[in-house]
């Protein structure tokens, strides 16, 4: 797919000129089959933090997976998609009744916020981007209305992430992020579970070839795992 992609770069800047495609096969990716939707209690529950108990169960290559991929396809605003490359998804429980939905996944390469909070070199980011994962999807399904379970599940989360990553991917995480419409959020839950808001995004997107904004912006949040996190992805072996 990266030599394809070249070719075709190459080919629109007029450098090359490919021959003329002789089939168009069937793209997963773009012609992907919706989740399958799995039937969950959706009776409102509604009460004080307190009152639950909740566990944070990562689902990912398990049979609850398909939970979580209906879950997110029906509610989330965003949908559900399959990450590419590394990623864990987590459904929140309390007594079998799933609460919520997280899925992080691999860091995005480019973030000006992130690097200029990070502060590191474009080499040192090469050998260690790896290092951070991002929250690409977090939900709350409508009828749960309980205070407070937001910031606690991030909190959570991000306790159990390093340890699971480096459980199947054999190393850990020291930084997360995500991004935060702030046209549909304010992101309150995750100032309560002390992320630090780095900037905005520009809102052109990954594949913009123009400084225009064609996207609504994102504020980008992170969230140190260890203390010496600079240390450790500035570190070049």
């Amino acid at each position: 797919m990266v030599c394809r992609s070249l070719l075709l770069l190459l080919e629109s800047r007029g450098f090359i000129e490919l021959p003329p495609r002789k089939c168009t096969p069937n793209n997963p990716l773009a012609n992907r089959r919706k989740p399958e939707k799995i039937v969950v209690d959706e009776t409102p529950l509604e009460c004080k933090l307190s009152d639950i108990s909740v566990s944070l169960v990562q689902v990912r290559k398990t049979s609850r997976e398909k939970m979580f991929d209906s879950l997110v396809e029906q509610y989330h605003y965003l949908g559900c998609t399959q990450p590419v490359g590394e990623h864990l998804k987590y459904i929140a429980f309390h007594e079998g009744r799933p609460l919520a939905c997280l899925a992080w996944a691999s860091a995005p390469w480019h973030i000006k916020a992130r690097d200029r909070f990070i502060g590191w070199t474009k080499h040192e980011r090469q050998q260690n981007l790896h290092l951070i994962a991002n929250n690409t999807r977090f939900l709350i399904p409508p009828w749960i209305r309980i205070p407070c379970l937001a910031s606690r599940l991030l909190s959570v989360s991000r306790r159990k992430l390093s340890e699971h990553w480096l459980g199947l991917y054999n190393h850990p995480i020291y930084l997360v992020e995500t991004f935060v419409d702030v046209e549909r959020f304010s992101g309150a839950c995750h100032k309560a579970d002390n992320w630090i808001l780095a900037g905005l995004t520009t809102g052109r997107g990954k594949s913009n070839k123009t400084r225009a904004q064609l996207l609504s912006k994102k504020a980008v949040f992170v969230r140190a795992l260890r203390k010496n996190f600079r240390k450790r992805l500035r570190h070049v072996a």
